[in-house]
């Protein structure tokens, strides 16, 4: 490979690679490869399902370059992990998919008292009475966990959006949701005194 390619900027290399240089799209690619590879291989914790996404990317990354759709010009590296990110949450919604217990089911199982239908008035004072005992044992969470839940519940902020705020990934979003209801399980099971739901006094 050409030791001046190593000199150019990452912009240089793909106008080198548009005019007809294949080693600058190496060159380029060869630049990046272990930071995305570590980023990918960070978020999906398994290398063989890392290198799958990697060698998408590239693909990705060569098809939109050759059809004229780069148009970051000075951010290659920004683009890149951009398009390893996407890869990342679509595979992680076709995990989820494939996943006989989703997280919306283990959420419901939880907070299937919470999501109560509207009712009578004896109905909605039980629902403000488990919301109240809830928001007790979110109290006790590590933050991080405490913040997920809050933002999906209290909120009704959808994972991505959670992503996006916080600045972590899809994944570390619902595995701190996943957590954190479990905390709140077994919070319940060891110390049931953090939560009395009372019965409404009936006339």
């Amino acid at each position: 490979m050409d030791l001046n390619l190593k000199k150019l900027s990452d912009n240089q290399l793909l106008n080198a690679y548009l005019s007809g240089n294949e080693n600058a799209i190496t060159a380029l690619v060869n630049r990046h490869r272990r930071r995305i590879f570590d980023y990918i291989h960070m978020m999906v914790k398994d290398r063989d399902v890392a290198d799958d996404i990697f060698q998408e990317t590239l693909i990705r990354v060569l098809r939109f370059v050759n059809d004229g759709r780069y148009t970051e010009n000075g951010k290659f590296k920004a683009w890149i992990t951009r398009i390893a990110h996407n890869l990342i949450i679509d595979n992680f919604r076709q995990e989820r998919s494939e996943n006989t217990i989703s997280n919306d089911e283990v959420e419901i199982d939880l907070f299937n008292n919470i999501k109560l239908c509207d009712g009578t008035i004896e109905d909605n004072i039980v629902r403000h009475q488990v919301l109240s005992d809830v928001k007790k044992l979110v109290k006790h969470l590590p933050d991080n966990q405490r913040e997920v839940l809050e933002m999906r519940y209290y909120q009704d902020l959808s994972f991505k959006e959670i992503a996006d705020i916080t600045g972590v990934s899809i994944n570390t979003a619902l595995g701190r949701m996943r957590y954190a209801i479990l905390n709140m399980r077994r919070m319940a099971d060891e110390n049931l005194s953090l939560i009395h739901i009372s019965e409404p006094t009936r006339p």
